[in-house]
């Protein structure tokens, strides 16, 4: 499905924190209706890898920054999945699966939720479980299309044109042919683009 060019996209990963905190804000800050789509950051160029803190003490401050971030947001004390990072993969066909039903938005936010509000690590058929379920998706339908082709050639299709459209790192917002990486920042594109009456 290609975004439609007059509103937003927002580009995710379940496994990335930072992708979190801004799906957590995305529904309040951005004018509906946004597109989210599922993509792999690791399949973007400067996509984040957290597992390549230089040393522990490094790590403990992009926890606790990030932590401090959750709680002025009013959201449930950061639980980091173990392992974390975590191999997003299954999750995120489970994602792409989700959209390709129209549920993106329920799963994707019960995802996260898992993930960084309940600790669960979301690479096994468990952890994506408990997440379907908690949006009402049938947990056998939820195994079955992640095991789908056509939803593994969707998220691989997502990735490319996540790269060809520009975006580098998540989360991202595209909005036109122009990609932010704050919320605020998207939302004044999408004023500055509406049509004058």
């Amino acid at each position: 499905m290609r975004p439609d060019p007059a509103g937003a996209v927002f580009y995710f990963d379940l496994a990335s924190p930072l992708a979190y905190l801004a799906a957590e804000r995305v529904l309040q800050v951005l004018p509906p209706p946004a597109e989210w789509q599922p993509v792999l950051a690791h399949e973007l160029p400067g996509g984040e890898r957290f597992e390549a803190f230089r040393c522990r003490e490094e790590e403990d401050i992009f926890r606790s920054e990030l932590a401090r971030r959750a709680s002025e947001l009013g959201l449930l004390p950061l639980r980091w999945p173990d392992p974390f990072p975590f191999d997003s993969s299954l999750a995120m066909r489970a994602a792409t699966y989700a959209k390709s039903i129209g549920r993106t938005v329920p799963f994707a936010q019960a995802a996260f939720r898992q993930a960084f509000a309940a600790g669960r690590d979301l690479s096994t058929p468990d952890g994506v479980v408990i997440a379907a379920a908690a949006c009402e998706m049938h947990p056998s339908a939820v195994l079955k299309g992640i095991g789908l082709r056509s939803v593994t050639a969707g998220l691989e299709q997502a990735c490319a044109r996540a790269r060809d459209a520009g975006v580098t790192s998540l989360p991202a917002i595209r909005v036109g042919d122009r990609t932010f990486t704050e919320l605020e920042q998207a939302a004044e594109a999408l004023v500055e683009d509406e049509p004058r009456t």
